[in-house]
């Protein structure tokens, strides 16, 4: 393996470490319930921290945040009572103003759903009949609140990679109707399996590549079932990992009047069960995948149906979002919006040795960026002339959903909304020469970076693995999928003074032993001069952007252009 590759890995690692693929350990509390009364929030004393963006304040910030006494920050928790309390305290001494009316909180409601298949996914080919092992070749699921969710007899379509691409000219359900039907679908962009790089983003992954675009399309197209045919590399991640993710409890948010449709059933299933199944229906699986990486794609009926059931069991909980606010000068009704989550895996009672999560890295470390951001804007002499809105969100370990509430239910219009800078899991290993952006050639916001960072002698550069759909993972991607231009960086592995490979080393060290594990941490051996330079950088960011006349725009290509434009027109 050659160099570029060798240090690609691990920056690689070091980004999925915040993202929902890798799954976290199973819920160890329950959360509370809507009729349940947490207990009396206990005091935290507020660090002692200054109006400038220091290494001595964000240790200070970190390590509090991350103690015990905040008990891994768990949802629902009373983790969660503490955090909400040390944040609008934090909030009211430096001086800002509540960011939703009068409050400084805003309700996010949840449900929890625990699936059990109760009747396997089966395809019926003539006379023929395939039932798939649970977890081992399939796995199944409902978005539904319904107690009894099936299909029986349903008509199996096979429609490529399952795009609709208006700006590009795709659509892969072009000459079939899946109204009613169960939908296989690929993982990831047309052009992916042939490498053909004209095709989408080349290489990198749109979100017409993720799974959960692939759901929400089957959806539009009024699919009883959608099923995502898993393949490593595509996916970026083995067959476990969709296992460990679909066994457990999954998380949601409720569905009101206006919500966008959900498919009834959604799965994924092997990739050697779907070429015995496509054999079995007298067709060539990599013969029609090929296929589907070129503009000749035709979806095609399989001549099989599909049958199974899922049981759901539903419980409704809440959490809450935090807001604070910086009004500006000149346009007070137009917002940046720096976003961190402070939610983590609270407790666990199978370790007898260490059972808090504390999250320092993940995301104290985003937390406490946002609090020092905070405090700098606050103590400005020259407030900026844009509001800036400082949102802690929760929930972001189930599935990004504090963040999406806010998207769908924003305090402020997006059409007011100029921009989302996010802060999630930010390297601890000293200063480096890159600054990975996450989802490069996205928005002009990356402009407006590259100045700023070359005033620190810095290069932003593209994360290694764009194709494995980071952009996706964090945060930010909520405010982009509604069309708000959304900005993700952070430092890279490139340090100044020990270079690449002791970058690398600490990104497969920090993934390997502490990632999602009570070893997550503060420790005083960090060298935080790094972090601090990343939230330096990303304070002139959002006071650059404050301080213009300028909205940044989505660039050419964007999947997400078209709807930021269409909101702007309205």
């Amino acid at each position: 393996m050659n160099r570029v590759l060798l240090t690609a890995l691990p920056l690689s690692l070091a980004l999925m470490a915040c993202s929902e693929q890798a799954p976290p350990p199973a819920p160890t509390e329950p959360a509370t319930t809507a009729t349940e009364t947490p207990a009396a929030p206990v005091a935290v004393a507020s660090p002692v921290t200054s109006p400038a963006i220091t290494v001595e304040d964000l240790a200070a910030q970190i390590r509090t945040i991350s103690s015990d006494i905040f008990e891994g920050r768990g949802p629902g928790s009373k983790g969660e009572t503490i955090t909400l309390a040390y944040l609008e305290q934090e909030f009211t001494r430096m001086g800002l103003q509540p960011g939703n009316g009068d409050s400084w909180t805003q309700d996010v409601p949840m449900v929890e759903l625990r699936g059990e298949i109760v009747e396997p996914l089966t395809f019926q080919i003539g006379d023929i009949e395939m039932a798939l092992k649970p977890l081992d070749e399939f796995v199944l699921g409902s978005p539904l609140l319904d107690p009894e969710v099936a299909i029986s007899g349903s008509e199996v379509v096979f429609a490529g990679y399952g795009v609709v691409a208006p700006e590009v000219e795709w659509n892969d359900y072009a000459g079939i109707d899946p109204k009613g039907k169960t939908v296989i679908v690929l993982v990831n962009d047309p052009g992916f399996g042939n490498g053909d790089e004209s095709l989408f983003k080349g290489k990198a992954m749109t979100y017409y590549g993720r799974w959960t675009y692939k759901f929400e399309e089957c959806a539009r197209q009024g699919a009883a079932a959608c099923i995502i045919v898993h393949e490593t590399a595509g996916a970026s991640y083995g067959w476990e990992v969709v296992r460990n993710g679909w066994s457990g409890p999954q998380f949601d948010l409720p569905r009101g009047e206006g919500s966008d449709p959900v498919v009834p059933l959604a799965g994924w299933i092997s990739r050697d069960s779907a070429v015995r199944l496509f054999e079995a229906a007298g067709m060539d699986f990599n013969a029609l995948r090929e296929t589907a990486d070129t503009r000749a794609f035709e979806a095609v009926a399989l001549n099989a149906t599909a049958s199974g059931k899922v049981n759901n069991e539903v419980r409704k909980a809440d959490s809450k979002n935090v807001l604070a606010k910086v009004v500006g000068s000149t346009r007070p009704d137009e917002y940046i919006i720096y976003t961190a989550h402070w939610d983590h895996l609270g407790r666990t009672f199978g370790n007898p040795d260490d059972n808090i999560y504390n999250g320092a890295i993940d995301n104290g470390t985003g937390l406490g960026a946002l609090l020092e951001l905070a405090e700098a804007f606050a103590s400005d002499p020259e407030p900026p002339k844009r509001s800036i809105l400082f949102l802690a969100v929760t929930l972001e370990e189930s599935g990004l959903l504090g963040s999406r509430w806010y998207a769908e239910n924003p305090v402020y219009p997006l059409t007011k909304t100029v921009a989302n800078i996010n802060m999630d899991a930010l390297p601890v290993i000293g200063p480096t020469k890159d600054v990975v952006v996450v989802g490069f050639g996205s928005s002009e916001l990356e402009n407006v970076l590259a100045d700023a960072a070359k005033e620190q002698d810095r290069e932003i550069v593209q994360e290694p693995t764009p194709e494995n759909g980071f952009y996706f993972r964090s945060d930010h991607f909520n405010f982009a999928k509604v069309g708000v231009p959304a900005l993700y960086a952070k430092g890279g592995i490139d340090h100044r003074e020990k270079g690449k490979e002791y970058g690398s080393a600490q990104a497969v060290d920090y993934v390997t032993n502490r990632y999602h594990k009570p070893a997550d941490e503060y420790s005083a051996e960090w060298d935080l001069r790094g972090m601090a330079q990343d939230v330096q950088l990303l304070y002139a960011v959002g006071k650059r952007v404050a301080d213009s006349d300028g909205w940044p725009q989505w660039l050419e290509g964007s999947e997400f252009k078209a709807r930021r434009d269409a909101m702007m027109a309205e």
